[in-house]
């Protein structure tokens, strides 16, 4: 196991080191604000990655449990990566004309996406995708409603921003007309309030029915939703849910969107979260983990439904930047060596073995109300009391932060829902350090703070 570095004279108090501080706070002056909160809370400025390490400019090294907020799903500079994507770099790196390495990507993700999804059109972003998307439900049904789902999380762009169940959209109306949100399942902190065992997929549903007959025009294009909600905690819904969204999307004549931004492509330990039920979508959104850090997405759907108009007229799905070489030979590049090195089984194997080691600290500390997770999409919720299952403080929360990054682990630890993310090629002995240094970490703010 790669020996972690994680003390430097002059800072070991700190859980940042005075040149990541003093390039931070130069960067700060040309930004406008709004990064990402891990980098904002952390304050690192990163000199390179190997596999599931990260390396700050003071030499510091952390275990990487964020893998870029699932992206890194082959960890960093892995070696058939970087040889690929410099032999495209000396060829040619932008057009939407055809390549072998769009080609070969594109043949290759036909053979892994569920049923007869097999026609993919290529973005670069999850929300540009994600608006393909709606475009073409609209395209296909010729209606123009959608629904989403509280807790969802489907990107930041004018045309989602009403599909997103937070207040992330608070002060940014008047949003576009035509969108909804219905109650997510979680079987830990249930949408309706129940406390006793229920039926809390049932109860989403049966909402989600009427709701869609009482709020709606009657004119519903697409229902969107995470097989995992990602942003909200990693929060699985319980059995039976997406087998419903399908039933429920079929008896309005809408279609079902699977957004599989974080879930697809290995994360859950098969490779698209909508698998784990026996219900298939009409379209994926697909991004993050498939192209190993490269900023790519895309839109897979039928053959038939690809057809769609005006979807489907010259340049009516295009993206100036979707599909370039450079980034398909990383998306291609990315897909080869998940199915070679299996690591795909892999993060349902090393998932499991995360999630057992976080259920016995579950038993050791009461403030861990709930452990979830699939493959290596897990998610872990603090709280002040079980009972109540009120939420473990902002404060708490980023004490415990920075305790793990202080001890060298990096990971989405600063709210009470952690998500746990780290690339699917990481070793047992890294995850099992990650694992020891986040207990470290409870039982220091358990102490701390008298939990």
């Amino acid at each position: 196991m790669t020996t972690l570095r994680t003390r430097r004279r002059g800072f070991q108090d700190f859980p940042t080191g005075p040149r990541s501080l003093a390039l931070f706070d130069e960067e700060q002056r040309f930004l406008i604000p709004g990064l990402q909160s891990i980098a904002l809370f952390s304050r690192i400025a990163l000199d390179r990655g190997r596999g599931s390490i990260l390396v700050d400019e003071d030499g510091r090294e952390y275990i990487d449990f964020s893998a870029g907020i699932g992206v890194a799903s082959i960890g960093h500079a892995h070696p058939d990566y970087v040889r690929r994507l410099s032999e495209q770099l000396a060829r040619i790196s932008v057009g939407s004309f055809t390549t072998r390495a769009r080609l070969h990507f594109a043949r290759t993700l036909a053979t892994i996406t569920p049923g007869e999804l097999d026609r993919v059109q290529l973005y670069s972003s999850g929300a540009e995708a994600v608006e393909a998307a709606i475009r073409l439900a609209k395209s296909r049904t010729k209606k123009f409603e959608i629904v989403g789902f509280w807790g969802g999380f489907h990107g930041k762009t004018g045309g989602v921003l009403g599909a997103l169940g937070s207040d992330f959209k608070w002060g940014l109306g008047p949003l576009m007309p035509g969108l909804y949100l219905s109650p997510y399942p979680n079987a830990y902190r249930c949408p309706f309030g129940e406390r006793k065992p229920h039926d809390c997929a049932g109860h989403c549903l049966d909402f989600l029915r009427s709701m869609i007959r009482l709020e709606t025009t009657g004119s519903v294009a697409a229902i969107i939703a995470e097989p995992i909600q990602g942003t909200s905690g990693n929060v699985l819904p319980p059995d039976g849910f997406l087998r419903g969204l399908r039933e429920i999307a079929d008896e309005f004549g809408a279609l079902w969107i699977s957004d599989e931004m974080i879930t697809g492509f290995g994360r859950t330990g098969r490779w698209f979260g909508c698998q784990h039920e026996t219900a298939l979508p009409d379209i994926l959104t697909i991004g993050k983990g498939m192209a190993g850090g490269f900023p790519i997405s895309g839109v897979v759907t039928t053959a038939d439904i690809a057809q769609s108009l005006p979807f489907a007229k010259p340049s009516g799905s295009s993206s100036s930047y979707g599909g370039n070489p450079l980034a398909c030979a990383a998306a291609a590049a990315t897909l080869d060596i998940l199915r070679a090195e299996g690591l795909v089984e892999r993060s349902r194997a090393a998932g499991g073995r995360l999630l057992r080691r976080l259920r016995e600290m579950q038993r050791r500390f009461d403030f861990i109300g709930d452990v979830r997770g699939r493959g290596l999409m897990i998610g872990v919720e603090l709280v002040t009391d079980r009972r109540s299952q009120e939420p473990l403080s902002k404060e708490i929360c980023r004490a415990l932060f920075a305790e793990a990054l202080r001890r060298g682990l990096l990971a989405l630890s600063y709210s009470h829902a952690i998500r746990i993310n780290p690339p699917l090629n990481i070793p047992d002995e890294l995850s099992d350090r990650g694992a020891d240094i986040l207990e470290e970490s409870f039982a220091a703010i358990q102490k701390r703070f008298g939990l």
